[in-house]
């Protein structure tokens, strides 16, 4: 039995009449840039996760800077961001011309240690940039007691998490989120949204978005070309309605994972994430933590379960971003992340008869079969 990490074509056997469809009518109207089926599009999934602005962009990469660069945020400013997470984070600031002060995380969540990041605030820190890695809500509460400044929510893999009854993406100063096609919402291609409360940095986010223009051939400043297209707007509508209930059942899946591994008596060797009740988790990966992870890697592809590391080296280490860093040792749990984490299969269409297999074979491999 072939396990996928993940498997997109099931989701598209279901819903491809209706992606079909939804693309067909943007090719009858032949607006392609931004258009109506941006503006829908945006106009559903402000009210959906609950803010008053949404402003479509070309990728949660671009996403994050275009907040940033609202935000004000250049050279001679600092960002606090994790050091366990996706290069993109980081890679923001030091576009936007600032120094990425890295921090380091909370081994049962994942996220930026709170206490840790307040820490690291000085009079230049201009915003703290905390991601819901995962899918796992990164306490806001905390962040937004101990520090005045912007707090931009990287909410990539988090779309629809919740913390504290409120959906992520209006916690923060702004929000930036994904559509990759292998995130919770995704797109059939690259495609990003931010999102604010605030309707003037709302204003500018969309102006900097076509280049600064505040009309055809009219800049107020520079900005980029970071717009979402019509078609991915087209096939994101569809798909919205139907994320809380995906969502329902990667939380059921990651239910499932613990459960088995908990029969198993498998506590001592896997660290499986325990979330409170109160908290949103949405399972964009299912992540454990193990101390031989590549042998129990191995294992698992010898008998076709895929898996994924992510990731294998921490931002601080990263060649790019040395020079902002202090080298091994530094920030040592999330130097240990990167040396355990192992990210199990998780996608909606995910069937209980394979997880069952799945933690079959890890119980197997530590000799509890």
């Amino acid at each position: 039995m072939r396990i996928p990490a993940f498997d997109l074509t099931r989701q598209l056997g279901e819903l491809g009449d209706a992606i079909r469809a939804a693309m067909a009518s943007v090719m009858e109207t032949g607006q392609f840039i931004l258009g109506p089926a941006v503006a829908a599009f945006e106009t559903e999934v402000a009210a959906w996760l609950g803010v008053e602005h949404a402003i479509g962009v070309a990728n949660g990469s671009d996403a994050l800077y275009l907040a940033l660069k609202a935000l004000g945020v250049g050279p001679g400013d600092e960002v606090i961001v994790p050091a366990f997470t996706f290069f993109a984070t980081a890679g923001s600031v030091v576009r936007c011309g600032a120094r990425p002060v890295f921090t380091d995380i909370d081994l049962d969540t994942f996220n930026m240690e709170p206490e840790e990041a307040l820490s690291r605030v000085t009079p230049r820190t201009r915003a703290i940039l905390p991601v819901h890695l995962f899918g796992w809500p990164c306490d806001l509460d905390r962040l937004r007691e101990g520090f005045s400044g912007p707090v931009v929510e990287d909410a990539a893999q988090a779309f629809g998490a919740e913390w504290a009854g409120r959906r992520v993406g209006g916690w923060g100063t702004v929000g930036c989120f994904s559509f990759f096609p292998t995130k919770n919402l995704g797109a059939l291609g690259d495609g990003g949204l931010v999102t604010t409360r605030d309707a003037d940095l709302a204003a500018r986010v969309r102006r900097l978005r076509v280049h600064g223009a505040t009309q055809k051939y009219v800049h107020a400043e520079v900005g980029i070309n970071s717009r979402l297209d019509a078609l991915q707007a087209a096939v994101l509508s569809v798909k919205l309605p139907r994320v809380a209930a995906w969502n329902q059942r990667r939380a059921a899946i990651a239910a499932r994972y613990a459960a088995g591994f908990s029969a198993f008596g498998l506590g001592e060797v896997v660290a499986w994430p325990r979330v409170p009740a109160e908290v949103g988790h949405v399972f964009h990966q299912y992540t454990v933590r193990v101390a031989d992870r590549d042998r129990l890697r191995q294992h698992l592809a010898q008998h076709g379960v895929e898996t994924a590391v992510y990731y294998p080296l921490p931002l601080h280490l990263q060649p790019a971003l040395a020079e902002y860093g202090e080298g091994p040792g530094s920030l040592p749990r999330a130097e240990a992340a990167c040396q355990t984490v192992l990210s199990l299969p998780m996608f909606p269409e995910l069937t209980d008869a394979e997880v069952d297999r799945v933690v079959e074979l890890v119980a197997a491999f530590y000799g509890k079969a």
